[in-house]
């Protein structure tokens, strides 16, 4: 363990930090793999077989299995960039953490992120073409896909990178101990010894523009030209299967917004919400979406048939 910093006293650049998990816990957390461990395993087994199922069949490499094959992905590397430290820090207790490391997975954390949201984007545009213009589907969705799937990743690793790099020009930190489950941003900005008001507009910034732009702008503007649509169906029947076809979907953007707001809690309620509900909330807002995902594929028939035809495959060797 790291000795407890006096008063008035800071430590250079360290070589590492220290992990604490959730703070006050103690033995108690250990309790908590019960819950972060099968959310994980979960994320581990349906997007792996999310994934298998698109690559070995030829008939699922169309736009709307391809866009569900690059969420599993990012899925796997999202919950794959915290839970094998998140569980080792719960199941053993306080653990050290390179500082280099600690940068990397600051960086891979809010990347996957950032790349998650911009795929539920896409997806959402996908179910607007689907209900809006089902006879130009093929043409428009497959030049949308290919801009995407080119952009995507750039501008991920182009709105993030900034964040480790605003975090490594400190040289002094107040201590070397996280109070947290995995390298937070807000968590280790707290340690530094200087000013970090770039370090909490940018945090703000990029989650406005996830949240404000992403959800309320085209988000919301796809699914509102979807209802529009629907609304001018003929039949009730025509209502209900139209709005099938994204009702998942939007289940899938809850589970992957909603616990966002953890954020703003820790922004605006720093006083009044115990760190408890922070840290609890950060992790789930990482290992939730991931966990959920696969069972949205699971719902789509093409998807389900041949899930189970692989299944029986396997069970026949």
């Amino acid at each position: 363990m790291a000795e407890a910093p006096q008063p008035n006293s800071t430590f250079p650049c360290p070589a590492f930090f220290i992990l604490t998990g959730i703070p006050g816990r103690g033995g108690a957390q250990v309790w908590l793999t019960l819950v972060f461990g099968p959310m994980y395993l979960l994320a581990l087994l349906g997007s792996g077989a999310l994934l298998a199922v698109v690559q070995v069949d030829s008939t699922l490499h169309e736009p709307m299995f391809l866009l569900l094959a690059t969420l599993a992905a990012t899925d796997l590397g999202l919950a794959t960039s915290i839970a094998s430290g998140l569980l080792a820090v719960l199941w053993l207790g306080p653990r050290p953490v390179p500082y280099v490391a600690c940068l990397v997975q600051m960086f891979f954390v809010h990347t996957l992120t950032a790349l998650e949201s911009g795929i539920l984007l896409a997806m959402a545009c996908d179910c607007a073409v689907v209900v809006g213009r089902p006879l130009h589907y093929r043409s428009l969705v497959t030049k949308a896909l290919v801009g995407y799937a080119a952009l995507a990743p750039l501008k991920a690793v182009a709105i993030v990178e900034p964040f480790p790099l605003l975090v490594a020009r400190f040289e002094h930190f107040l201590a070397k101990t996280i109070h947290h489950a995995y390298c937070a941003q807000m968590a280790v900005v707290e340690l530094v010894m200087g000013h970090t008001r770039a370090n909490n507009l940018y945090g703000l910034a990029l989650l406005l523009a996830m949240s404000g732009i992403d959800i309320l702008g085209r988000i919301t503007g796809s699914y509102g030209r979807i209802a529009l649509t629907v609304l001018r169906l003929p039949t009730r029947e025509a209502h209900t299967k139209a709005f099938g076809t994204c009702s998942s979907h939007i289940c899938v953007i809850l589970a992957f917004y909603v616990p966002g707001l953890y954020y703003l809690t820790h922004r605006f309620g720093h006083h009044t919400v115990p760190k408890l509900v922070h840290i609890l909330f950060s992790n789930i807002y990482l290992l939730l979406p991931p966990a959920s995902n696969p069972i949205y594929g699971a719902c789509i028939k093409e998807i389900r048939d041949r899930l189970g035809i692989f299944t029986f495959r396997k069970g026949q060797f």
